[in-house]
């Protein structure tokens, strides 16, 4: 069986009688511990098949949304609504379609297997042992863990254990999807299957939150994007208008010369766009340069004067995303 097709459709509840709401409501919510605020009137609206991104830095109360929205903590004001019911009275059974990944690891019994750990969750979620064998293997399946599921969950990598852990939050088949830095110390192999199962899931119909200190992975992966700052929303929208925020200057340039298929100096490079850039290597690597544009100038006028000195771009991208930038900017994070 496909990855894909192991999960299972969403399970069908009452439908709400505002069939406009979204699938995740929250409004104006707030929450402290002590004299220390940690939300402060967040809002957030997803959508059936939505990813939206929390963005933050450490302490700006991401982890604490997401314990609010699952029901695993209850808010000091404000509304959190799920699948069209009030979320901080909502029953046994439409908690279990509210799936959670939680940022840690520690949450699996390590001497046993994947399988019989998931066993263990799906048991303790109300399934009867024969219906939590068939989910477990099923969900197994579905996060590409099939041929370690009798492993003990101690010999998994750091990656199969996300992976296992999003496996445990599929195992009610969820509507709601809660991942909280999911990619989290994950190479970028294991971060891409991580990113690319979430996808499919949000794809088959679940609204999904994505809590993640990888800015620029939210690039291609969620629609909109919510930015705290201190338990306060700085920033909500899509993910293209965060980006459209700032203006990125600095680029990092591949070039070699037509002529004399080598890397230009230094010197000429900086002659031929000093009145629209400074120019700086790179690396020790002769071809790559840092260009960084002039406050007046964009990105156009140094590529079309290298081209008309008979110079080839071979390369070119970011040194700072315009995603990254604009976080920093919001955030006030250095």
């Amino acid at each position: 069986m496909h990855a894909a097709e192991a999960i299972a459709p969403p399970v069908s509840v009452e439908a709400d009688p505002r069939v406009s709401a979204p699938t995740i409501d929250a409004r104006n919510v707030t929450r402290s511990f002590g004299p220390r605020r940690a939300l402060v009137d967040v809002s957030l609206a997803v959508a059936s098949g939505e990813i939206h991104a929390l963005l933050g830095p450490n302490g700006a109360g991401k982890t604490t949304l997401l314990r609010v929205l699952g029901g695993l903590m209850q808010p000091d004001g404000g509304s959190v609504r799920m699948l069209g019911a009030d979320a901080t009275r909502s029953t046994r059974a439409h908690r279990a379609l509210i799936g959670l990944v939680p940022s840690g690891d520690r949450s699996f019994y390590l001497r046993i297997s994947g399988f019989e750990n998931l066993v263990f969750f799906a048991r303790l979620h109300g399934l009867r042992r024969r219906a939590a064998k068939q989910r477990a293997t099923e969900v197994l399946e579905a996060v590409g863990l099939a041929e370690d599921a009798r492993r003990p969950a101690g010999e998994y990598s750091h990656g199969m254990q996300k992976r296992l852990s999003v496996a445990r939050a599929l195992l009610t088949e969820p509507r709601v999807l809660l991942v909280d830095e999911a990619t989290h110390d994950l190479d970028p192999h294991a971060a891409r299957v991580v990113r690319e199962l979430v996808q499919r899931i949000a794809a088959d119909g679940a609204a999904v939150v994505w809590a993640t200190q990888r800015i620029d992975e939210i690039r291609g992966l969620a629609q909109d994007v919510t930015l705290l700052r201190a338990g306060e929303v700085v920033y909500t929208g899509s993910v293209v208008k965060l980006a459209a925020r700032v203006r990125v200057t600095r680029h990092v340039l591949r070039l070699r010369s037509r002529s004399t298929l080598a890397a230009p100096s230094l010197f000429l490079l900086r002659r031929l766009l000093a009145p629209i850039a400074t120019v700086v290597p790179a690396t020790d690597d002769p071809e790559l340069f840092v260009v960084t544009l002039n406050d007046d100038r964009i990105l156009g006028d140094a590529l079309a004067t290298l081209s008309g000195a008979e110079l080839d771009v071979l390369s070119c991208r970011e040194l700072q995303s315009e995603i990254e930038e604009a976080f920093v900017q919001l955030t006030g994070a250095g």
